[in-house]
């Protein structure tokens, strides 16, 4: 299970926060493809595509504080309700609920919610819910 650090970009390389610029501007509208993006602060696709799912900022403002999470879930009853259950029971918000068709019994879900009140840190959430039977996998795929 991945850790999760603040950690001052001071000590980190300078592409780190070229990835999140680049990111900035797919998001904002500024430029509409990553090869724009990317020459834009200057790196290169592939440094781009090995950080882009694993460098985040902090929330701006405290009540934007918002997570979005895939995973892998057996196709059982009663499995995806376990994992709300346990978000609950963190402290989270969910916002919205995105589950794919089963493809050999195992549907992908993404989820994204408010954390603004989570009462436990992301890396124990992450942990709580690869613990639940039925969790093949868990990632944090954005923080806001």
């Amino acid at each position: 299970m991945s850790k999760y650090y603040i950690v001052s970009n001071e000590i980190l390389p300078d592409v780190l926060d070229q990835v999140v610029e680049a990111r900035e501007l797919l998001q904002s509208g500024a430029v509409r493809k990553i090869s724009q993006a990317v020459k834009a602060v200057g790196i290169s696709r592939g440094t781009y595509y090995k950080y882009k799912d694993h460098i985040f900022l902090p929330s701006k403002g405290l009540g934007a504080r918002k997570a979005i999470i895939s995973m892998m879930l057996e196709h059982r009853s009663g499995i995806l309700s376990k994992v709300l259950d346990a978000m609950s029971e963190a402290g989270t918000n969910i916002i919205t609920i995105n589950q794919n068709i089963p493809i050999h019994e195992v549907a992908n879900v993404v989820i994204s919610f408010d954390m603004s009140e989570m009462a436990e840190s992301m890396e124990r959430l992450l942990e709580r819910l690869m613990r639940l039977e039925g969790v093949a996998s868990v990632r944090l795929d954005a923080v806001e």
